[in-house]
């Protein structure tokens, strides 16, 4: 995907927010990283979301980049600049986990490579 795409392909890794205990969602807030009301978003850093043409607060769909021919996307969320790696993206799951191939697995334990999954960023056609 890297030598695909270039420096436009983000590795997303999924997150619980603060009020969340694994998939049972109790709240739309996340005081750990101030995001409230919502959980349609994702982290960036603030270089990434410049360096790809995009602006701190813009909606953005969330493209799978795995080569198996399935299409996998996550549409209508909310580019956060957030202290993250370059190259690097957040998102709170369930919500993100149609982006999860599930050919890619852990070596050994087998389980979902929910950490690192390809994808591109593309402007949102979702009316905010």
């Amino acid at each position: 995907a890297r030598a695909r795409h270039g420096e436009r392909l983000m590795v997303l890794m999924s997150t619980r927010s603060h009020d969340q205990y694994n998939t049972t969602i109790y709240g739309m807030d996340d005081r750990y990283r101030g995001v409230y009301g919502t959980r349609k978003v994702v982290f960036a850093n603030a270089e990434d979301i410049a360096m790809l043409g995009f602006a701190d607060g813009e909606l953005v769909d969330l493209i799978g980049a795995w080569d198996d021919g399935v299409t996998r996307r996550a549409d209508g969320f909310r580019l956060v600049a957030y202290d993250i790696p370059r190259g690097c993206l957040g998102a709170y799951y369930p919500e993100t986990n149609a982006l999860v191939p599930l050919a890619s697995t852990a070596d050994g334990a087998g389980t979902p490579t929910s950490k690192s999954v390809p994808v591109l960023l593309q402007r949102s056609e979702v009316k905010a």
